[in-house]
């Protein structure tokens, strides 16, 4: 628990910083993934390996939390698995500005790894929801799990579409996915907070 309240706050923490400091970086236009690129590119890639560690293991340690009922297994196998695509994407630095179009080799396998995590984001939250609606200890973040799970799935369909220059969304693209992360990472937060309240209650 403790893992998952450091990887997600630590996370967000050093990509805001990281993007407020670079010059020549635009956190609205650019991805965070583009700062791993140049001389200080080093920062966000040690970001990205222990964010994922972190990650990989609050999950582990869901698992042991939720040991039956509706998602114990399905939720904690794909919080571990995001945090292995974001260990994983580490050292294959990004193409500038190409999340979802790839040219080099380094970057495709980002890209990769980088889709598996937007696109399981949604689904962990939905998944988890289900065992927290009937779960009278969990209760009271169902709504907040929903709501996280539609506002990922609404973000996810937007970032996509805002890789096109000709649309609207494109100068603001960065601004998307930081959108997507911060919803992401503030509901593992409060997940991993009231873990962590629960095994030492």
């Amino acid at each position: 628990a403790r893992a998952g309240m450091v990887g997600a706050a630590g996370f967000v923490a050093v990509f805001t910083v990281e993007g407020w400091r670079r010059p020549g970086y635009h956190p609205s236009s650019m991805f965070v993934s583009e700062l791993s690129l140049g001389p200080s590119g080093w920062v966000q890639i040690t970001n990205f390996l222990v964010t994922g560690a972190l990650i990989f293991t609050f999950g582990r340690g869901l698992a042991a939390h939720f040991r039956d009922g509706p998602g114990s297994l399905a939720g904690p196998v794909l919080v571990q698995i995001i945090g292995m695509s974001l260990l994983a994407s580490g050292p294959f630095t990004t193409d500038p500005s190409a999340m979802f179009n790839q040219v080099s080799a380094h970057g495709l396998i980002h890209g990769v790894f980088g889709a598996l995590v937007f696109a399981l984001a949604p689904v962990s939250c939905f998944v988890f929801h289900r065992r927290f609606r009937e779960d009278p200890a969990w209760r009271p973040v169902a709504s907040w799990t929903l709501a996280a799970g539609v506002i990922l799935t609404v973000g996810d369909i937007a970032l996509k579409a805002s890789q096109a220059p000709s649309t609207a969304l494109f100068p603001f693209k960065g601004l998307v996915q930081r959108a997507i992360l911060v919803t992401f990472m503030g509901w593992l937060f409060a997940v991993a907070a009231r873990t962590h309240r629960q095994a030492f209650a």
